[in-house]
């Protein structure tokens, strides 16, 4: 009797909420798992949509149809070439909407800056940097300022 009920179990479908949480999840460590995209967003906040969609917005950094690129290019199910990312409507500089795996995403770039500035633009702060413990000067170094040593 229970190995039928684990069968029936493994036949059905998933769930929508858990789908829903898969996909914010995958898209969530492609984000991580960019440090470019990280550093150079302030105010990253994400919410769930009345109709269950995600919603995801920043301010400065790349812009949103970039974030796009990155998405389809990282959220990929293992062991296949298929991407689980598909654009669903507008695409601009400022704001894309997506389908991630049946789930509506909602992009928002507030003040976007695009990839190519976020390198360039002066006092930019960089983790690496601040954790980077070869340089030496008479000034308290970075890292020191980040863990209040």
């Amino acid at each position: 009797m229970r190995l039928r009920r684990a069968r029936e179990a493994q036949d059905e479908p998933v769930p929508a909420s858990a789908r829903r949480f898969e996909a914010f999840g995958r898209v969530m460590a492609a984000l991580a798992s960019e440090a470019e995209f990280i550093e150079s967003c302030r105010d990253l906040t994400w919410w769930r949509g009345a109709d269950h969609s995600w919603h995801i917005s920043w301010r400065d950094g790349p812009y949103a149809s970039e974030v796009v690129t990155l998405l389809a290019r990282q959220v990929r199910e293992p062991g296949l070439d298929a991407g689980l990312v598909a654009v669903a409507g507008p695409c601009s500089p400022s704001s894309a909407v997506l389908d991630v795996m049946g789930v509506r995403f909602e992009l928002l770039a507030i003040d976007p800056m695009g990839r190519a500035r976020v390198g360039t633009r002066p006092g930019f702060w960089r983790l690496a940097e601040a954790l980077d413990t070869t340089r030496r000067t008479n000034a308290r170094q970075p890292w020191e300022e980040l863990l209040g040593g």
